[in-house]
């Protein structure tokens, strides 16, 4: 569409919602994404950035409000920035009802959000659970080729080193396991 406006509002419209509900939503999702109205809603999406249009796209969808919302490698291309806005965008979704599947290669994204994880080995379910779960068969997933989250190399690392270490699958719990591990070597 020309602007940022009608390019959100094409969905709603085309569900037969009248001007003012339409326009509501507008709003509601650009809001929701992190666009400001007065900014951007008259400009051509083209005159975005990347990170910019890939939440016209989404404030387009949630205008919608989808019950599903199934977004396959959403955070590819972007910056950090934009990457870490779209995904707390995708974790406030899942919050706040919506159902979110994701298709993504980054094993850190899908440890970050992901609640339930279905891994594909060519073409057939190999492995469905919770990342816990399946962050925990390291081996498993490595010999299927895939990757696996940052924490999770170097937690399986540490313990070939010898390390009691719990498998942990996201930074933050690997660095509060690393602490307290530091903290009980101090007082021993």
């Amino acid at each position: 569409e020309e602007t940022v406006y009608k390019d959100i509002a094409f969905g709603p419209k085309n569900m037969g919602l009248g001007t003012e509900e339409v326009d509501r939503r507008v709003r509601a999702a650009m809001d929701r994404v992190g666009l400001v109205f007065d900014e951007v809603a008259e400009k051509s999406p083209f005159e975005l950035s990347g990170g910019q249009m890939r939440r016209v796209a989404l404030a387009g969808v949630l205008a919608m409000q989808p019950r599903i919302l199934v977004l396959d490698e959403p955070t590819a291309g972007l910056d950090p920035k934009a990457r870490s806005f779209l995904l707390s965008d995708i974790e406030a979704l899942h919050r706040d009802g919506t159902t979110v599947v994701m298709i993504s290669h980054s094993m850190d994204d899908v440890a970050r959000l992901a609640t339930r994880i279905v891994v594909l080995d060519k073409g057939q379910i190999a492995m469905t659970g919770t990342p816990g779960e399946i962050f925990s068969r390291y081996d498993e997933l490595t010999k299927m080729g895939l990757d696996v989250p940052q924490a999770s190399i170097l937690s399986h690392r540490l313990k070939e080193k010898g390390v009691a270490i719990d498998d942990c699958f996201q930074l933050e719990t690997l660095a509060d396991s690393l602490a307290a591990l530091m903290k009980g070597g101090d007082q021993a």
